[in-house]
């Protein structure tokens, strides 16, 4: 069961890119977490968070490797993270194009925070050890793609 939710229902087996097949699995997550309301959104992301910190340290452990190219749960959070703010754009009558374009965005925008890791990115995966630091990079790589998403949703508005 642990390694089934560190490479998020086996995405992270997937040959070549498993970071962005993890992202990608977020996508329909985030479909189904954005009809709730927020708080019950920032409590699902949370309580990923927490699983994947333990499912990751664990993986980890199993495979006797530091932050695994299969651990893929950190990349389903963090896109959820860079999606957050278009919760704020339900309700708005928000065509379906820029929605799309919106989430691309999001995407986008959050595999190049998470793979280049500009500062605290990288800080935040070096600085702390085991699962922890494997979810947070992603985790502070969302929170840049997050920015990103509300910039482009302001420009669009």
């Amino acid at each position: 069961m642990v390694l089934a939710i560190a490479t998020a229902g086996g995405a992270g087996y997937a040959p070549g890119a498993p970071g962005t097949v993890g992202a990608l699995v977020a996508l329909p997550l985030f479909g189904l977490l954005a009809r709730l309301p927020a708080v019950f959104y920032a409590a699902a992301v949370l309580g990923l968070l927490a699983v994947g910190i333990w499912a990751a340290g664990e993986a980890e452990r199993i495979w006797q490797t530091k932050d695994d190219g299969r651990i893929v749960i950190d990349e389903v959070v963090g896109q959820l993270v860079s999606l957050a703010p278009l919760l704020a754009l339900r309700g708005t009558g928000l065509d379906a194009r820029t929605w799309a374009f919106l989430v691309v965005t999001g995407f986008v925008a959050f595999r190049c925070f998470d793979i280049w890791k500009p500062p605290p990115v990288r800080q935040a995966e070096r600085h702390f050890a085991g699962g922890t630091g494997v979810m947070l990079d992603d985790v502070v790589a969302g929170l840049y793609g997050a920015v990103v998403v509300f910039a482009a949703a302001r420009w669009l508005a």
